[in-house]
């Protein structure tokens, strides 16, 4: 019995793995179908993943993670193994006696084990394919590229600082010099060309400083950068905040550069970490002030230094005109005198140097330098050196409107962009261009003294923006001409920006000044002021959180002429003193929700501009109260289409009644949103020719066709009509007696229209007399069913065909800039004709489905077009009259999302 156990137990083992090889053998058929079966699952969810990952990198610019990769690689391996392995099953079944048995038992095991294997394999593979995130976000480039010209002596500057960055033991470098030596262009070089051009920095992020420091504005600067969503920060605290940045950037080897400082940045507050030895990260600023190095505690400190006097005279030579300077003997020796007085610094060799370049005579260069030589520049340091130069070129303004203009200029906050219009009103409430007696022509000629500012480089942008905006050193200097540098003056002009709350106690030293302007600011609103602001000639108080203002603040300002609260948006009501400015000429109250104009206001006898645009709330003004306003000329009331109810439909025609009783209105700019209130005006002439911007809404029946006779369009800035639904035609209504003469004379009526806008607006418009508008700059068009065309063929109310023809062939939208067409199911042309659009920068076509032709040509847009923007599907069906012209301009298409 003892003999028989072993033989059993070894019989035993042999019966098992004899089986199990079996089942390998026996059950192949049904393994390889069970692998093929579970290789298409692993197939398709390779394909799902495939597909999401691509999108993902398409449309969110990521890039697919290493396990998402490798694991795409991995399916693709098996993919091919278990197809090599499927095609030799399909031979051993083939090769099977009886139709059941195999001839070769081993071989069918081997392959049998192998399928099992691989069945558990795919099993595992197919398990991993479940991600929770396929993608991550690629960043954005290290370096942000910035915009710079030719740079005149900075190489030598440059190559030391390149020199710093390189040095391990340099962390931190303050580049310093007087204001306009080229510290920020230095930086841009530093930008550009030395980090530009590395790739081991993780980021470089550029930040404008700037005063006072605003910590937020930095920290908003470091995490847009970082690509940090707004909505993960933005309702976080200047902490929580820093503490971001902090975990962030520490982690990588930054470069952080920044511009303008005027005092001590604490780098910690912000969430820049200290910069330490192991992350070989840089930071590089730019001052005015050798202070501001040493508080900082930079490791190297460098002193920008003006141009040698070669470097010096090639500047300025390029900024007078070489063959200017090279006309004569004299004028060259003359331009190195000047060019001495300037003493190397680049910002008034530019600025002085654009000055001369009007001047063609020796004898009028000898003039300028006589009065440079001559300035009395009683200060010292900074200030003395950069003040006298830019000086110059304000003493040269030609008289002394422009200087007055310029100099208000100051009175916006550093790094404002100033709207054109905005400034030119304020000049005209200041009183600078009363000399030209009529509106028309001041608002002409504020436009030609914004341009002549720009051309002498007193104020920037380009000539044709409608903004503008004054170099910070520039700026400090005009303040500085405005205060006239005497000790007694310091005060007389007030510019404060970005201040939480104001105090009583901070108000004391306004008692004197001429002008005050809060910008971003808030004065406490329960302070009972009773200061006597006696000289007080100007208020601007914008952009503030106030509901109301301090009592009594208006209580003592017997010379006030200008009070602008724009852009107020929580002001409900004004004290009831400010109707007692009997002063005051100017009153502007756009964007703010105060509620009524009470009765009080007829005691603004001497008001001669009055802005309510965008007043949302106001629900009443006082009647008989417009009608007192004597001496008003220009008056503004431009609705929200959200913002009209029942009460304004009802006072509007009560004021333009009141209105047109007064003998001094020359500029309107007014909503009509009633049909009483459009009739009120095509019955008016007086209004009609005072009309700057019109704005018509008509949600009512009761009016089909409009006509707007010639002369409304005299002085017509901009016009729009928004949800006219059952308005079905706009007409012009000529003179008797014109018509002939129509297409010569037309020029002059139209010549100030350069804003046209259709919204919602189902009639049959006829747009073909904007062929006789020189200046239209936009046009735009959208939510009208029924327009076919925009300029078409003309009937008895325009003029002859032929002469349309004619003008067509010229210069129709010379100057236009803008095109918006959008949700026009019926248009099908623009133009009959291609056009030459000299000043196009801009087309976006929205839901036009039958526009299939844009009128372009070869000649069209050639210098100024930055894109057509529109749905692909749009583009790829439009039609052009050659493949070389639809090659033109492919690259200017931009998809619209």
């Amino acid at each position: 019995m003892d003999c028989v156990s072993p033989i059993l137990d070894v019989a035993t083992r042999l019966w098992d793995c004899t089986a199990k090889r079996a089942v390998y053998v026996r059950e192949l058929q049904e393994n390889l179908s069970t692998l093929k079966i579970l290789t298409e699952e692993l197939s398709n969810l390779s394909k799902d993943v495939m597909e999401k990952v691509e999108r993902e990198e398409q449309l969110k610019q990521s890039k697919r993670t290493h396990e998402v990769l490798g694991w795409l690689g991995a399916v693709q391996l098996m993919e091919t193994q278990v197809e090599e392995i499927l095609q030799n099953g399909d031979q051993e079944i083939q090769n099977k006696c009886l139709g059941s048995c195999p001839k070769n038992c081993r071989s069918s095991y081997k392959l049998g084990k192998i399928v099992t294997k691989k069945i558990d394999a795919v099993i595992e593979l197919k398990g991993k394919g479940r991600f929770e995130v396929l993608a991550h976000r690629l960043p954005c480039a290290p370096v942000d590229e910035r915009p710079m010209g030719k740079t005149v002596g900075l190489d030598l500057m440059f190559d030391k600082v390149r020199e710093c960055l390189e040095d391990e033991k340099v962390r931190s470098i303050g580049l310093y010099g007087i204001g306009g030596v080229g510290k920020t262009t230095l930086l841009q070089k530093i930008n550009s060309e030395y980090f530009g051009t590395r790739n081991d920095f993780d980021v470089v992020i550029w930040i404008v400083v700037s005063k006072p420091i605003s910590i937020e504005k930095i920290q908003r600067v470091i995490l847009k950068k970082l690509e940090i969503p707004d909505e993960e920060w933005k309702n976080s605290s200047k902490e929580e905040k820093a503490a971001r940045i902090f975990r962030l950037l520490k982690a990588k080897k930054f470069a952080i550069l920044l511009d303008d400082m005027w005092e001590r940045l604490d780098l910690l507050e912000v969430g820049i970490p200290h910069l330490s030895d192991q992350s070989k990260s840089k930071v590089v600023l730019s001052t005015r002030s050798e202070i501001v190095c040493n508080d900082m505690e930079v490791d190297k400190r460098l002193k920008i230094k003006c141009l040698t006097p070669d470097e010096a005279f090639s500047l300025f030579s390029d900024k007078a005109g070489y063959n200017l300077v090279n006309s004569h003997p004299h004028i060259r020796r003359l331009a190195k005198i000047v060019v001495e007085e300037c003493k190397g610094l680049p910002l008034a060799l530019i600025v002085i140097g654009r000055s001369m370049a009007n001047r063609k005579t020796p004898q009028d260069w000898e003039q300028a330098i006589q009065a440079l030589k001559s300035y009395p520049a009683n200060f010292a340091g900074m200030e003395y050196q950069v003040f006298r130069i830019l000086k110059f070129s304000y003493n040269h303004l030609d008289n002394d409107i422009i200087k007055s203009c310029f100099l208000y200029c100051s009175i916006f906050p550093e790094d404002h962009k100033i709207d054109n219009e905005d400034l030119i009103n304020l000049w005209i409430g200041e009183g600078f261009l009363d000399k030209f007696g009529d509106l028309y022509e001041a608002r002409n000629q504020g436009k030609e003294i914004i341009r002549s500012l720009k051309l002498a480089c007193l104020l920037e942008g380009d000539v044709w923006e409608g903004t503008c905006k004054m170099h910070d050193v520039i700026r400090d200097m005009a303040l500085w001409l405005s205060c006239d540098n005497q000790e007694d003056q310091k005060h007389k002009t007030i510019v404060l920006d970005h201040i939480q709350l104001i105090e009583a106690h901070e108000t004391v030293k306004w008692k004197d000044a001429q002008r005050i302007a809060l910008w971003d600011s808030n004065i406490n609103e329960e302070l009972s002021l009773s200061l006597c602001f006696l000289n007080l000639q100007t208020m601007i108080l914008r952009n503030s959180k106030m509901k109301v203002l301090p009592t009594g603040f208006f209580q003592h300002m017997p010379v006030i002429r200008v009070l602008d609260l724009e852009d107020n948006g929580e002001l409900e009501e004004l004290p009831l003193e400010t109707y007692g400015l009997e002063s005051l000429e100017y009153l502007n109250l756009r964007l703010t929700s105060i509620e009524k104009m009470p009765t009080e206001l007829k005691n603004l006898t001497k008001l001669r501009c009055l802005i309510l645009d965008y007043v949302f709330g106001l629900e009443v003004i006082a009647p008989n109260v417009i009608c007192c306003l004597s001496n008003l000329q220009m008056f503004s009331m431009i609705l929200d289409k959200s913002d009209i109810k029942t009460s304004k439909e009802g006072f509007m025609v009560s004021v333009l009644q009141e209105l047109e009783c007064l003998q001094y209105l020359r500029e309107m700019s007014i909503t009509l949103p009633t049909l009483p209130a459009i009739e009120k005006f095509l019955t008016s002439q007086k209004l009609q020719k005072c009309i700057r911007n019109l704005h018509v809404i008509l949600r009512s029946r009761g009016l089909e066709e409009m006509e707007l006779p010639l002369s409304t369009f005299q002085r017509m800035k901009s016009l729009t009509f928004e949800e006219c639904y059952y308005l079905e035609r706009v007409k012009i209504k000529m003179g008797n007696g014109e018509k002939q003469g129509f297409s010569r004379g037309l020029f002059s009526n139209f010549f100030n229209l350069v804003r046209v806008q259709i919204t919602g607006y189902n009639g049959f418009l006829d747009l073909t007399w904007l062929i006789y508008a020189p200046s239209l700059e936009r046009l735009m068009v959208n939510r009208s069913d029924n327009m076919r065309e925009i300029i078409g063929s003309t009937d008895d109310d325009i003029g002859d065909s032929t002469e349309i023809e004619q003008q067509t062939c010229l210069n129709i939208f010379s100057r236009l800039e803008v095109l918006w067409l959008e949700d026009l199911r019926n248009l099908n042309s623009i133009h009959s004709r291609p056009l030459l659009f000299p000043s196009l920068k801009e087309i976006v076509v929205v839901r036009c489905p039958n526009l299939r032709k844009l009128p372009l040509n070869s000649s069209s847009a050639t210098n100024t077009l930055q894109s057509i923007a529109g749905k692909p599907s749009w583009w790829k069906n439009l039609e052009w009259e050659d493949d070389n012209l639809k090659h033109t301009f492919t690259p200017f298409f931009k998809e619209l999302l």
